[in-house]
This record gives C-alpha cells, structure tokens and sequence, in this order.
C-alpha cells in the first residue's frame, strides 16, 4: 500500500504520496518485524523501535555524505531512507506505529485463540 500510495494520482494525492505511505511505512515494518518477534513483549516493542529507527532515517536525512547520496540515487534507496527532511513526518509515524500496534495486537490475540482451540 505504502508504494501504491507513493505513486497515487488522484484526489488528496499530495497527502498520500507524502504522508499516507509514511504511515503505512510504519505498519509494514511493525507487521515485518512480528514474523520474526512474536512474543507478548514485542508487540509493544516493535513499534517503539520502528519509531526510534524511522526517526533516526529521518534525521539521516540532513546529512549527506557521498556514501548516503549514492545510496539514495537508486529507487530502493529513496524508498527506504529517503531524500528530504520533513518535520510534519513525525505525526504520520506516529500514526502508522499505533496503527501498527493495533494491528500486531490483533494478530497476537488471534495466535493465542487459535492455540487455545487446538
């Protein structure tokens, strides 16, 4: 959704491609990180360390050393640390990690359903 809305063309699409796919940024790295962690403790975890890392990418964003302006020249670089700071970021990750949250908290649930069933 994230890439869909980074290209999106219709109405309020300078909100999507800006912050809309931030926000679903965050929820992809939350949902990412739980196929990996999925204790009762990284559900609250996950997010707090997508926030910290993605506003450490952020602030990344001020620094331009050679090594990081190659690394953003390509399309997988700009996606993943992208080019240009932005304060009104910080809400949209926010957000996506909440988002996130709910949704890692969903799935928690319905794994502890499932193994209580079986």
């Amino acid at each position: 959704m994230g890439f869909l809305f980074k290209y999106y063309n219709g109405p309020a699409h300078h909100w999507f491609n800006d912050y809309g796919a931030a926000v679903f940024y965050e929820i992809f790295w939350c949902l990412f990180a739980f196929w990996f962690f999925r204790s009762r403790a990284a559900v609250v975890q996950i997010p707090i360390w997508v926030f910290v890392i993605t506003c450490i990418l952020e602030f990344l964003q001020l620094w331009h050393p050679p090594l990081l302006e190659q690394i953003r020249a390509t399309l997988i670089g700009k996606l993943l640390l992208g080019t240009t700071f932005v304060w009104w970021d910080f809400p949209h990750y926010v957000l996506g990690c909440i988002l996130g949250w709910l949704w890692l908290r969903q799935l928690q649930r319905i794994g502890y359903a499932q193994k209580s069933q079986g």
